[in-house]
Parts: C-alpha cells; sequence; structure tokens
C-alpha cells in the first residue's frame, strides 16, 4: 500500500453490520472491500450483499491475504477481542465494531498490541467522526445552553418476546442492551462532558447501575447514573425489550439541545438531521443538517486518514485509545452493579485473549530459593487488583508466558477472590502444580493469633484449589502473643505438609524474626526462612499501611546479608515515586508525599533518573534493576495491572548493575 493508495479493506464475520459497513466502504474516498472471511464461504447471499469482493474461506485466511491492509472486525461480541488482536499479530491495521471488547481490561490488550506492531486499532462508533456530532460539540462549547448541568440519553428498542436463540437473548455470546447499545448514550455523555472542558472526553468520578436480568441472564433494560468531576450528572438507559424515546437531551443553565437517535446523524445513507435548541423565553430553533454521504463512510474515512497518517488511533471526536476504554470502564461497572457476568468470562469457558493455550516461556529469571526445592522467578506476580477471573487471566497468561512462575496471594485479598482467581486459573489452564510457586498469607491483624493460621490456610487451600503452598508467611504479627506459639502454628503445617517451602514472617520486624528463629532451634522446630518486607532503593518514611515494616535502611541490610535471608519484597518501585507522578514540585499525591518524600530519596531518585538516561531505560528500571543487584536474596512482588505494565517491569530483568553502581545510587 503507498501513501496514497485507497485502503484494501477486508471483513471477518458477514453479517447485518457488516453489509452496513461495506456500503461505507463503497462510498468513501480512502477504502476498498476486497474480501470477506466467511466459516460458511458457500451460502450464496455473500456474493450479492458483498458485490466485487472476494470470498474467502475462513477468517485465519483472511489474515494471511498480502492484498488485505485492514480488517473489519464484526463478529459477535465474544469474537472482538480475539480476531482483532489476531489481526494484529498478522500485521493488519484492525477497526472493530463497537463495543471493541467485553471489558476495559481485553480492550487494553488489544491496543497494547496494536502499539508494539505500529498499526492502526479504532473501535468503530460511527456517529462520533460525523459532521454533525462535530457541529454538537460546536453548539456546547460555545455556550449556546448555558453551562452544561444534566444530560439524559437513551437507546432502547422492544424485540416483542424473548428469542433465545437470537444474540441478544444469549448470554454466551454477550447479549444484552448494556454492551449493545447502551455503549452508545454512555460514549455520547463522555464526550460532551468532556467538550465542556475543552477535552476529547471525559470520565465520570462515579457510575451507579440498575438493570432486569432476563430469564436468558442478559440485561433487557438498565439503567446508570453518571458523575463527572465537573459537577454534571449523566442518565442513560439502554433496552431491547422496552421501546424508549432514544432521544439526546443535554440540558443547561440557559435552555437544553435535543437530538434524536444521534448515532444515526443524518441517516445512514445520507439524509437531513436535525438539532432542536430550547431556550429559556425564546421559540424553539432547528438546526437542519444535511448531509449526503453515507453515514458509515465517515469512519471509513476517518480511519483511512490515520493510516495514511501514520497513526495508531482515531483523531477526536473519534474513539481513541484512551476514550475507548474509558468508555468500557463506565459499562463494567454498569454490568457489575447489575451483577451481569457473561459465561465466556467464567473460568470454565474463558481462553487466552489470542484463543491459544498458554505455554511457559523462558523469559524471566530464575533463581534457587534457601529451603525451596525448585527454582523460582526472579519476579513475583501480585494480581490482588483485578475485579475478576476474565480480567486477571489477561497478565496470569502473559506472566506465565513469558517464564514467571511465582504467584503472590493472601487470604485477606479482595475477600479471598484473588485466591478464587488464582485456583481457577491454574485449573482452567492445566498449568502442573509442580510449574508453579505459590505464596500463601494468612493471620493479618486484627485475626492475627496462633490458632487462626490453619483455619485460615484451610479455606485459602480450598479457594486455591490445591492442597499446599510452597512459601507461606504471617501477614502481619501479633507482639503480645509469644513468638514460639506462632512457630509452633507453623511448624505444624509444615509437618502436616501444607507448607513445603520457607515460612516467615511479613511486616515482621528483625527482633521477631531472631526471636523465633532462636525458639525454632531451641525446641527442634522448623526456623522462618522468608521474610516479606518493603524493600526499595527508597526507603519508607512512613507506613503505606498501618502495621507496614521496611528493611530498606542499612541495618535491615546488613541483617539480610548475614543472613542470606530472602525478601520477597512488595512496593519494590517506591509505588510510583520512579516515574513522572513525583517531584520535588509536585505535591498532590498525598500518599507519595506522606510515604516517600525526602531529600535523601529525591537524591537517590536524581541519580535513578541519570543512570535510567545512560542505559536508555527508564528510571523505574533501574529502581527495580537496583533491588535484584543485592547482595542478598530479594524478590520483588510486582502488581501490573495492564499487560504493557507487565511488559515493562519485565523488560528491567536484563538489567544487571555492578556493586559500584549500586553503592553510587545508594549515594
Amino acid at each position: 500500500m503507498t501513501d496514497t493508495a485507497s485502503i484494501r479493506w477486508g471483513i471477518i464475520g458477514p453479517g447485518t453490520i457488516a453489509r452496513t459497513f461495506a456500503g461505507g466502504v463503497a462510498h468513501s474516498t480512502t477504502g476498498k472491500l476486497v474480501a470477506i472471511a466467511s466459516r460458511n464461504p458457500d451460502r450464496p447471499e455473500l456474493a450479492s450483499h458483498f458485490p466485487g469482493a472476494r470470498i474467502v474461506n475462513g477468517y485465519d485466511a483472511l489474515l494471511d491475504d498480502p492484498e488485505v491492509d485492514a480488517i473489519y472486525v464484526s463478529t459477535p461480541h465474544t469474537g472482538h477481542a480475539e480476531w482483532a488482536i489476531k489481526a494484529i499479530r498478522a500485521g493488519k491495521h484492525v477497526l472493530v465494531e463497537k463495543p471493541i471488547a467485553l471489558s476495559a481490561y481485553d480492550a487494553d490488550a488489544i491496543f497494547h498490541e496494536a502499539r508494539k506492531a505500529g498499526v492502526f486499532a479504532g473501535e468503530a462508533f460511527m456517529y462520533r467522526v460525523h459532521p454533525q456530532t462535530i457541529k454538537l460539540i460546536e453548539l456546547v462549547k460555545s455556550g449556546t445552553i448555558g453551562d452544561v448541568r444534566i444530560i439524559r440519553s437513551s437507546f432502547g428498542f422492544n424485540m416483542g418476546s424473548v428469542k433465545p436463540e437470537h444474540r441478544l437473548f444469549a448470554n454466551e455470546t454477550a447479549g444484552g442492551g448494556i454492551l449493545d447499545v447502551g455503549c452508545y448514550p454512555v460514549s455520547m455523555t463522555r464526550l460532551i462532558a468532556g467538550s465542556v472542558e475543552g477535552k476529547p472526553f471525559l470520565d465520570p468520578e462515579f457510575v451507579s447501575g440498575a438493570g432486569h436480568l432476563g430469564e436468558t441472564g442478559v440485561d433487557q433494560w438498565a439503567s446508570a447514573l453518571l458523575k463527572f468531576p465537573n459537577g454534571i450528572i449523566a442518565e442513560v438507559s439502554c433496552s431491547i425489550m422496552v421501546d424508549q424515546d432514544n432521544t439526546l437531551r443535554i440540558i443547561g443553565s440557559t435552555g437544553r439541545i435535543e437530538v434524536k437517535d444521534f448515532w444515526y446523524a443524518s441517516g445512514q445513507q445520507g439524509g437531513i438531521g436535525k438539532i432542536e435548541i430550547h431556550r429559556h423565553n425564546k421559540p424553539q430553533e432547528t438546526i437542519e443538517f444535511e448531509e449526503s454521504r453515507w453515514l458509515y463512510s465517515f469512519e471509513v474515512d476517518a480511519a483511512g486518514e490515520a493510516i495514511h497518517n501514520k497513526r495508531q488511533e482515531f483523531a477526536a471526536p473519534g474513539m481513541s485509545w484512551a476514550d475507548s476504554i474509558g468508555n468500557l470502564r463506565v459499562l463494567d461497572q454498569w454490568r457489575a452493579a447489575i451483577g451481569l457476568e457473561y459465561s465466556i468470562e467464567a473460568a470454565a469457558k474463558r481462553t487466552t485473549i489470542s484463543g491459544a493455550k498458554p505455554v511457559p516461556g523462558k523469559n524471566v529469571p530464575r533463581r534457587a530459593i534457601p529451603g525451596l526445592a525448585k527454582q523460582t522467578s526472579s519476579v513475583a506476580l501480585g494480581f490482588e487488583f483485578f475485579p475478576n477471573f476474565a480480567a486477571a487471566s489477561l497478565t496470569l497468561d502473559a506472566y506465565y508466558e513469558a517464564g514467571g512462575n511465582l504467584f503472590d496471594t493472601a487470604y485477606i485479598y479482595a475477600n479471598g477472590k484473588t485466591e478464587e482467581i488464582f485456583g481457577d486459573w491454574h485449573t482452567s489452564r492445566n498449568v502442573p502444580r509442580d510449574d508453579v510457586v505459590l505464596i500463601g498469607k494468612g493471620a493479618h491483624s486484627p485475626l492475627c493469633y496462633p490458632d487462626v493460621i490453619a483455619k485460615q490456610l484451610s479455606r485459602s487451600l480450598e479457594r486455591l484449589k490445591t492442597d499446599y503452598v510452597d512459601i507461606y508467611f504471617m501477614h502481619r504479627d501479633n507482639p503480645d502473643i509469644p513468638v514460639g506459639e506462632f512457630v509452633d502454628a507453623m511448624d505444624a503445617e509444615v509437618k502436616a505438609g501444607r507448607i513445603r517451602g520457607p515460612f516467615g514472617g511479613s511486616n515482621w520486624t528483625r527482633e521477631r524474626m531472631d526471636e523465633a528463629i532462636a525458639y525454632a532451634e531451641k525446641n527442634g522446630k522448623t526456623a522462618p526462612g522468608a521474610l516479606s518486607n518493603n524493600f526499595s532503593l527508597a526507603e519508607m518514611l512512613d507506613p503505606i499501611w498501618a502495621g507496614c515494616v521496611a528493611a530498606s535502611d542499612d541495618a535491615w541490610k546488613t541483617w539480610l546479608n548475614k543472613k542470606q535471608m530472602p525478601n520477597f519484597a512488595w512496593s519494590s518501585q517506591g509505588r510510583g515515586f520512579f516515574t513522572d507522578r513525583a517531584g520535588r514540585d509536585k505535591r498532590d499525591d498525598e500518599e507519595l508525599v506522606r510515604v516517600w518524600y525526602s531529600e535523601k530519596n529525591f537524591g537517590r531518585r536524581d541519580r535513578a533518573i541519570e543512570l535510567a538516561g545512560k542505559l536508555g531505560r527508564n528510571p523505574i528500571h533501574v529502581a527495580l534493576a537496583y533491588v535484584l543487584a543485592q547482595p542478598s536474596p530479594v524478590i520483588p512482588l510486582i502488581g501490573p495491572r495492564t499487560l504493557g505494565e507487565l511488559e515493562d517491569s519485565l523488560s528491567a530483568l536484563d538489567i544487571n548493575l555492578t556493586p559500584d553502581q549500586v553503592k553510587w545510587l545508594e549515594g
């Protein structure tokens, strides 16, 4: 493809929306439809529905077609992320029918792949790039109705009766109203709220939702309330079993704007759109917007323009990557509020994002840990931030495929949800238990007592779907209890085979660790052999949470080096201190200021920035490399929330700092 040649489009999923898109391509100025992929290429209507296009047998064949530059993915919702990523990995630009994925996490995975591949990826909200939408934004920004205060928008229709065979009623194909049509009013309200601030979009700070789940397990009607940081309130509704007025109402301090069926703009094949303006004590004003071009041709050309100009995402008001992710975050919260989960998101059916079985890799280095029979990754994965299996499995799969085998869990994380996620992950993926090293933690305050250890461990093992943990930590200490009672309780679990490697304390002092070791040696018990305290290039000045203990100062380093005690270090990269979030003049993040801000730490940060510049890396990479370069075994616990963050952390593992560089960083 040359810089001026037409974009050669292929389509995956030849349904009704694909035919509509094909019409848009035919009436565009930048595109040409060359191929349609179908799993049933002998269907007689394909040739008439997509005139002039080659019919390709199977989706994979389209990915391999050298005559195709870009692919429009219009499968059912459940196939969007999988085929978008496969197309991207095949070097194709992609435009994916809304919603681009089932969740914000899946959408982020698509964009992560596109970023690495250097291709365009976009979500097909056709109305966003139509001239009528641009005019609407201009009216809002110019103060036509004063200060915008409330936005109301609905998209609903009545299918008449429940049709279990129809995709809209099928939970297994992510049916219902929220994903199919609720995404429209949400995207419009975020666009309007952002335009008030001179921004492409604005994400709400609060989302609440309600809805009715029918007998097939999908939302038949639902509403949500969004509150934006600028005070705007949005009320959105959608339905597949209720007719609604489908009118956008933007209500301001001096009037309101109304647009009927805003997503159709001037009509699918051109026509006249209307924007009504109602102002106090003034006659109604109607702006008629005549447009001869086909609705879908605008998104085809917007994508084509981006591709020709080597941009990887839509220009505003099209859906940028951040815009699409923000929109899906709202839909995620709306679904969560009404308890809507799709069967494909559960462990039993959730495959990897690309549809392939995860295969263990070898990119993450491994090391021996005293007291542990198998080697473990040089970094451990924590994943307590994820709301459900579908979201967490993206990171778990990617970490395992990179060669990671050390997983950090705890009884208290997300009220046990993290443990359940890991149990579902390793069993659904058929990961051999001997291939992974599992950290368990229990007895967090206020339930920090010896008799709690066995009770909580039993529940943890049930949720983890295993009969042992490899490493165990008491999550806190209770100095009011003689340390020997804790040692006895953990030693009993070692003898029972439920702890098969080292145990110890998380957020324990040196004095209590020494006391525990001495007790064990005197009484013939298994001695604590591991620690899990904070350790970072930046020294923690004030505990992040009550009861936290840092092991980063010189006295701790001497103790760790002398005993060669493994420390599974949490917050090992300073929780953002080595990123642009921190700075001597940046004091808006209370936690960063309270926990890390000192001239000593800023001196270390300055040197990390300097060394990163010499190495061609980022300061946060140097901070992680510092932890790994300690003379005692320190195993950082990382908690990436996206695939990009995971890969960024793992990219630091090839930095090998010398002892002199370590000393220089410390100052």
